[in-house]
């Protein structure tokens, strides 16, 4: 060791005082042993200090308390440890710290004197994630704007009515999309996936994320009308008779045409092949296939309603629209007898062509979906899992809820150990990743919101605009810290963690901090002044941070849109942003590549107005990441040894973004005493990585 690094040492482990910034755990296998807990089987917890700098360590859980004791020490560290003996149910804990008769207690909030349980720690036995998830680089894809693989299937104008709208085939490809869009088809299709599984592959995607690909009249395909197959107009029509709507016969009665290709069985089994290759294709490129499931609410057109007659007329079981007597009756809920065609159902948020599914009311119902999510992750579709539309409404109480996804993952998991579980949920989810329902969820409570906020100001609908967030580092950190502290390890390094998707604008729109929507504002309005500097920060934070980073299509070309349906134009194939490209190219390279940013710890380190700094490490491999968001150069210091930096150890950049380009040559820091000196350009983001 040399003077200098003898100096640090010593400095920083003089028991003069405490040293609150030494303390360090968290739920990674840095500090939990095994990271994959079975029930009754032990496992040992550790916690991190400055060397020689505290008494005693007590771990302490459920009014227990165990001593803890000193397992290993390095030059700047000591690691204290307690072995427990297993347990079946949660078992949640903090730590309690003990010098010179003060006592303080640590959990994932930080040190205080004060306990605020909402952040303690959690191991829970039997709850253990899909390995293939956590981490995993995951792309969605809204599917008809995504590539147009089959012309055969394309939706012709006038095939039939929806919400009062014609169906329209939009030409050509790059058409901006309008406010009337939901019966607008640009033509995406499976086949349009299956031909850009190169460019995937070479993105470097793991996981493909499917927004609805079940028959459904919209293109959006959250009003399913039939759960059992994937919609041809996406899949495959080899039986194509009957015409579409003439101005003499403008009613879907006369929608002969719509009725064959989405209710034939040759249609239908033809469309789930397609799938089944899809799968297989993407399979053998190691990329696996996740679907959505819209179990909260069908669509009218669904065939247990039938509200259109489009199934009766070709002999199937009469509708609950139709008739009180319907083997369907059951699957919603009424609230008046005007049979035939019944209009009083119940449907979400009000809408008349989302009639809400009655659980409750219908085993027979019941058991339908809980078999149907175990057969599409089963031969021979092998899904590799599922997301979950407006997870956790669909029953009408929490306890009915709660049962629902326990069922729900009994049958997937039972079918496929492997498959993953992720819902959409807004607020705290800790009720639902206990380890008997979701996995995880789509992280917009801490990941989206709090990243949105820091970098643009801006609401994540581009509805909003506040000053008082922008480059708020507290508000940030604070954020961050309680909606992470929600979820454990398991269920925390598998969400999705999106900048934008199909509910919300577009990232980099939100950058150029206008408030407005596509009807308020022109389509073009959406590309005005937007910084490809911030949406270059966002990717460097979302391709480093814990989770799994989840590229909406087309963001990584320089997509932009408002809210929907503005965020759902068509993928732009011969106008992309070649260093956008480029950037999520590497990163998405580098983030595939690394065991620590894929499962390691991870430690804020220097926090400012505009400034985000943190560290990411397991093991001996360490990664520090900086943000400076502001419009103006910033130096700083970096204690970069709360990253377990040791003061042996350089760090070498990279990747430095700025001025809209990046920049991948080599640059070796020195460290000194525990810190690193940065001098940030204005909007930039840059990643060091620890060289011995």
């Amino acid at each position: 060791m040399s003077n200098t690094e003898k100096l640090f040492s010593y400095s920083f482990t003089n028991k003069d005082y405490l040293n609150i910034e030494a303390i360090f755990s968290d739920e990674t296998q840095n500090f939990v042993s095994p990271i994959n807990i079975n029930f009754n089987q032990p496992f040992e917890i550790m916690i991190r200090t400055a060397k020689n700098n505290i008494d005693k360590i007590f771990l302490c859980s459920n009014n227990n308390r165990f001593l803890m004791y000193k397992k290993i020490s390095d030059e700047i560290f000591d690691y204290f440890c307690v072995k427990i003996n297993g347990c079946q149910y949660r078992f949640e804990y903090y730590f309690e710290l003990h010098r010179e008769n003060k006592i303080y207690f640590y959990n994932k909030r930080g040190l205080y004197d004060i306990l605020n349980p909402e952040y303690n720690f959690a191991v829970i036995p039997g709850f253990i994630t899909p390995d293939w998830i956590k981490g995993a680089v995951m792309y969605q894809i809204y599917v008809d704007r995504f590539y147009n693989g089959d012309e055969k299937n394309d939706v012709v104008d006038n095939e039939y009515i929806y919400l009062g709208k014609a169906a329209k085939k939009i030409t050509p490809w790059n058409t901006p999309v309008s406010t009337d869009d939901v019966c607008n088809f640009y033509g995406g299709d499976l086949q349009g996936i299956i031909d850009k599984l190169d460019y995937l592959e070479d993105l470097g995607v793991e996981v493909i994320y499917l927004n609805p690909i079940f028959v459904s009249p919209s293109n959006h395909k959250y009003d399913i009308q039939d759960y059992d197959y994937v919609d041809p107009h996406y899949g495959k029509i080899v039986e194509d008779s009957g015409e579409a709507l003439s101005l003499n016969n403008f009613s879907n009665k006369f929608a002969s045409k719509y009725i064959c290709r989405t209710t034939n069985k040759k249609n239908l089994e033809a469309s789930n092949l397609l799938f089944i290759n899809l799968v297989s294709l993407a399979h053998a490129r190691g990329i696996k296939i996740i679907l959505d499931g819209v179990f909260n609410h069908c669509g009218a057109f669904n065939k247990w309603m039938d509200k259109e007659n489009f199934y009766y007329a070709n002999g199937y079981p009469v509708g609950a629209y139709r008739d009180e007597k319907s083997l369907y009756h059951n699957y919603f809920s009424w609230y008046d007898k005007n049979w035939p065609n019944n209009d009083c159902y119940e449907s979400w948020w009000g809408f008349d062509n989302h009639p809400k599914l009655n659980y409750e009311n219908s085993p027979q119902l019941l058991d339908y979906i809980i078999n149907l999510a175990a057969k599409w992750v089963s031969p021979p579709f092998n899904a590799d899992g599922w997301r979950i539309d407006v997870a956790a409404d669909v029953g009408k109480s929490q306890n009915f809820n709660h049962e629902f996804w326990r069922k729900f993952r009994s049958s997937v998991k039972n079918a496929n150990p492997n498959a993953v579980i992720i819902a959409e949920h807004y607020g705290n989810p800790k009720s639902w990743l206990i380890g008997d329902q979701w996995d995880s969820v789509m992280n917009y409570d801490a990941f989206m919101e709090p990243l949105t906020w820091f970098l643009t100001g801006m609401e994540k609908h581009s509805e909003d605009f506040k000053p008082n967030k922008l480059c708020n580092a507290m508000d940030f950190e604070n954020s961050m810290r309680y909606f992470m502290a929600q979820f454990n390890f398991h269920s925390l390094y598998c969400a999705m963690n999106e900048l934008s998707n199909h509910d919300h604008s577009r990232f980099l729109t939100r950058t150029n901090k206008i408030v407005g929507r596509l009807g308020q504002k022109n389509s073009n309005d959406a590309d005005k002044n937007i910084d490809k500097n911030i949406m270059m920060e966002a990717v460097v934070f979302q391709m480093t941070w814990p989770g799994c980073p989840t590229i909406y299509y087309g963001d990584e070309v320089g997509l932009t849109g408002w809210s929907d349906p503005d965020n759902r134009r068509p993928f732009p194939w011969h106008n992309q942003d070649k260093i956008l490209l480029a950037l999520h190219k590497f990163l998405v390279s580098l983030h595939k590549n690394s065991k620590t940013l894929k499962l390691g710890s991870l430690e804020y380190l220097h926090l400012n107005y505009g400034i985000i700094s943190f560290g990411r490490w397991l093991g001996n491999e360490k990664f520090i990441i900086a943000l400076n968001n502001n419009d103006t150069e910033k130096e700083i210091e970096i204690p970069v040894w709360k990253a377990n930096v040791k003061p042996s150890e350089k760090l070498i950049q990279i990747l430095l973004t700025s001025q809209n380009n990046f920049d991948t040559s080599k640059k070796i820091y020195e460290i000194t005493d525990g810190n690193l000196h940065l001098i940030l350009k204005s909007k930039s983001a840059i990643i060091l990585k620890s060289i011995d």
